[in-house]
């Protein structure tokens, strides 16, 4: 297999053009390739362009954490294929996880705790907890597919931004030389995952209502 090798600084950016509903798997492996050198990439999810990186990748999220100006605070987010990774890095309570295979996929991130599977620095220095997030887009799953396991995600919302960006002619104009990889799937929608935490065990708590329905969530 044919290596990629990343050069940083401000080297080109590749661009690969996937179908968002049947992913050419010769373009979904370059993709990967990139990630697992150590990459970061932009790619279209089911609500917006979010940033990605191999989940053990330091200095790829040093550069995610660069180019979003994330405090400490920030709470990451795990792209997962399905429930069946989520107990390697989350805990989960049964009445949680019924709740968990009723919306997912879709467009919501569950704020969990976190399992020593977890890097510290991905999760939230004092509660502990991950977010994790099983997307319903055929890119992002076919990403995930050929990973072969969790992808950090952060939503492609840059500083001052009020809006994700959701062209990827912008997407490509505004990162090009600060990303490896850019996947233009197509326009993606504005709307933020809606954000439920269940890591007190207290039942859902909505931290951010989004493009997920909050019907059936109480």
């Amino acid at each position: 297999m044919r290596r990629i090798c990343l050069t940083r600084g401000h080297s080109m950016t590749l661009t690969l053009h996937i179908h968002p509903e049947t992913p050419q798997p010769r373009l979904l492996r370059q993709a990967v390739e990139v990630l697992r050198a150590g990459g970061l990439i932009a790619y279209p999810t089911d609500t917006t362009y979010a940033l990605g990186c191999g989940i053990g990748e330091k200095a790829a999220l040093d550069r995610l954490i660069q180019l979003r100006r994330l405090d400490d605070k920030h709470q990451f987010t795990l792209l997962c294929a399905d429930l069946s990774v989520l107990a390697t890095y989350a805990k989960v309570e049964n009445p949680d996880y019924r709740l968990l295979k009723a919306h997912t996929p879709g467009a919501y991130t569950w704020i969990l705790r976190g399992t020593g599977e977890v890097p510290r620095r991905l999760m939230h220095p004092k509660k502990r907890t991950i977010g994790i997030r099983v997307p319903d887009h055929a890119i992002c799953q076919g990403l995930l597919a050929e990973h072969g396991e969790p992808i950090m995600t952060s939503t492609l919302l840059l500083p001052g931004d009020e809006y994700p960006l959701t062209d990827p002619v912008d997407v490509r104009n505004v990162l090009e030389g600060r990303v490896d990889l850019i996947i233009d799937g197509g326009f993606c929608g504005m709307t933020e995952t809606t954000v439920i935490s269940l890591a007190d065990g207290d039942g859902p708590e909505v931290v951010r209502e989004g493009a997920g329905s909050l019907e059936g969530i109480f």
